[in-house]
This record gives structure tokens, sequence and C-alpha cells, in this order.
């Protein structure tokens, strides 16, 4: 018998996840059950067990992913006979960065998802056009220079780097017309991106991704291509939406 949103109220918050983005995805719903008070504060997180099946995730995805609410002191994980994840008030940074990240979100109102989806067509497009031009020596360098950058890059200079990577794809792809839509809609979404910790788990995820995306391009794979990117930009606006929820 299937399961029904009436019968278990955390079945809609916790749904099967299905896209290559488990880690971000993962987090995004463990932020519902919090957010939307399905486990309130003080309260404990269904048992690991039951959230890795619910979720069809790994216990290793489920842990990094409690990792991170905890590093956040958003849950508190206690040991023993009575442990678990409880649920913690919201400290004040964190509640400071929430804030103003959804201060950010209402000034786009209903503008936020378009600005989700026209980034999604800009580079899933630009990607696959990449791909299918053939990069001259230089181009190729240039990309392959731009992942280097990312690999490599400290906290602190990585959004900038990882910024200059999918600009480069952009302008790589053959229109000036796409690059300058691209610059004008990422600096949207940094603004956003700027009120989210980097998440080291998420960014080594991010690294696999921008590897697979490079290499599709100079391989000359344009469906492959599109079908990286559009995974990339969807473990992005999950986290989004889970921290805006």
């Amino acid at each position: 018998m299937s399961e029904t949103v009436g019968a278990d109220p955390l079945v809609a918050a916790l749904r099967p996840i299905r896209s290559g983005n488990a880690f971000e995805e993962t987090i995004q719903r463990l932020l519902q059950l919090i957010h939307l008070g399905l486990v309130p504060e003080g309260e404990r997180l269904p048992p690991e067990r039951d959230l890795a099946e619910r979720l069809q995730v790994s216990r290793v995805t489920l842990r990094e992913a409690l990792k991170v609410l905890q590093d956040a002191e958003m849950i508190e994980v206690r040991r023993g006979r009575y442990g678990g994840a409880f649920v913690r008030p919201t400290p004040d940074v964190v509640s400071s960065n929430g804030s103003e990240l959804r201060r950010r979100a209402s000034l786009l109102g209903d503008r936020l998802e378009d600005t989700l989806l026209f980034r999604e067509v800009l580079e899933v497009g630009a990607a696959e056009l990449c791909a299918g031009r053939g990069l001259t020596g230089a181009e190729a360098q240039r990309l392959q220079d731009c992942l280097e950058a990312t690999a490599t890059a400290e906290l602190t200079d990585y959004r900038r780097a990882d910024t200059r990577l999918h600009l480069a794809i952009s302008e790589l792809c053959g229109s000036t017309s796409v690059a300058a839509q691209y610059a004008s809609v990422r600096a949207t979404v940094n603004e956003l991106l700027d009120c989210i910790p980097l998440l080291p788990p998420n960014l080594e995820h991010s690294e696999r991704q921008h590897t697979a995306l490079v290499a599709s391009i100079l391989d000359g794979e344009p469906d492959r291509a599109r079908t990286v990117m559009r995974e990339h930009l969807a473990g992005t606006a999950a986290l989004l939406r889970g921290f805006l929820a």
C-alpha cells in the first residue's frame, strides 16, 4: 500500500531522492523538516536508518548531510541509548544569514524561480553549444585553467573561481548575447549564494561535476554536457530552496 501525506506528515518532505545531487537534496529535505516545523525544536529527527530508507540515499550521504547541519548548529547529535539528532534553536549567526538570504530573495519575489530557470536555460544551452562547436587550443586551455582554479581555490576564493568557470563556458559558446545575459543572471544568483555557507562535501561534489562537465565539452559530447550541467545546477537550486524553506 502506498503512503499518503495524511497518514504520515513526514512523507511530503522525505520523498525518495531521484537526481544525481543526493548530498544537496538530502540537506534540502532535512532543512524542510526543520523549517516546516515537522520536527520541532528540541525533538529528535527520525533514526538514521529510517531517514536513509525514506530518502533512498546511503548512510554515508545522510551522515555527511547531518554533519553539515550539526556544524551549522541547527541540530545536536547525542550519543547513547537515548541519542540521535535533535533540532536546536536557530543560533544567531544562522538566523542572521537566513534572514539576509530571505530578505534578498524577497526583493526578487516571483522572479526568484524565474531567475533560476533562466539560468538553467542559459547554462545548459551554453554547455551544449561549447561541446558542439569544438574549442580551439587556447579556448580549451582556458577551460582547463578555470577548472584547475576551482579545484585548488581556498574557501574564501571558491565562489569567484566557480563564477569564472561558468562565465568561461558562456563566453566560449559562440554567442555574445548568451554571455551577457548569463553575467547578469549569475550576479543575481551570487547575491543569494553569498548568504549560504560553503559546505566542503558540496564543494567536493561540485568539483566532480565540474570535471565531468569540462571533459564532456572538450570531448565534443553535447548531450553529455547538457546532462551534467543540468544536474550541477539542480544541486545549487536545491540548496537555495532548502535554506529558503
